[in-house]
């Protein structure tokens, strides 16, 4: 079986976002089929920009991914999504945590899942992260947090999230511009609704 079509994101170029990564993969592996992955990556670069520009840094301060994933071979008409949806659930949450740490992430608290909607109507399984980034150059940490979606999206398994400095950046880098944790978190929570 061929891997999934791009999920399809909000319009992230007007934003400042640019993409980083493409990924088609074999996602994980059940007992008795293959879970493939169709990944896009982005990075707010604009505020990697400005960041550079004051401090000198160089670093991406915020990511957002989406994934659709398909099976292989494919799940049974009636009983599809809902008798696997809670080993995707779990196998997603793994690999945001792995990725995290992967990107220098640390001290990873899962916090609470809550349910939201899509802007198409379905409902996502929200999952919100905490943790720190060791930034060695300026030797400081960094609080993080990141947000994990995961739902269904005309039959598709739909993954999307990211991270974003929890805390101003002016707070924990001398020379930072001020940044909004709030308005971050506001704008991932948009990206992930807005996925499908």
């Amino acid at each position: 079986m061929a891997h999934p079509p791009a999920p399809s994101v909000p319009s992230l170029d007007e934003r400042g976002w640019e993409r980083t990564d493409e990924r088609r993969e074999v996602r994980f592996e059940l007992p008795t089929m293959r879970v493939l992955a169709h990944t896009l990556v982005y990075e707010d670069r604009a505020l990697r920009m400005r960041v550079r520009e004051a401090t000198g840094v160089d670093h991406t301060w915020r990511f957002f991914f989406a994934t659709r994933l398909a099976f292989d071979p494919p799940l049974p008409p009636l009983t599809g999504n809902a008798s696997v949806y809670g080993t995707v659930r779990s196998e997603a949450r793994e690999a945001f945590v792995d990725d995290l740490r992967a990107r220098g992430v640390d001290r990873i608290e899962r916090g609470r899942t809550d349910r939201t909607r899509t802007e198409t109507g379905d409902r996502v399984s929200l999952t919100r992260y905490r943790g720190r980034y060791r930034l060695e150059r300026a030797g400081v940490d960094v609080p993080v947090a990141g947000v994990l979606g995961v739902w269904t999206h005309d039959g598709d398994f739909r993954l999307a999230g990211g991270w974003y400095p929890d805390q101003s950046l002016a707070v924990t880098l001398s020379d930072a511009p001020e940044t909004d944790p709030n308005a971050f978190r506001n704008e991932l929570l948009d990206l992930v609704r807005g996925t499908r």
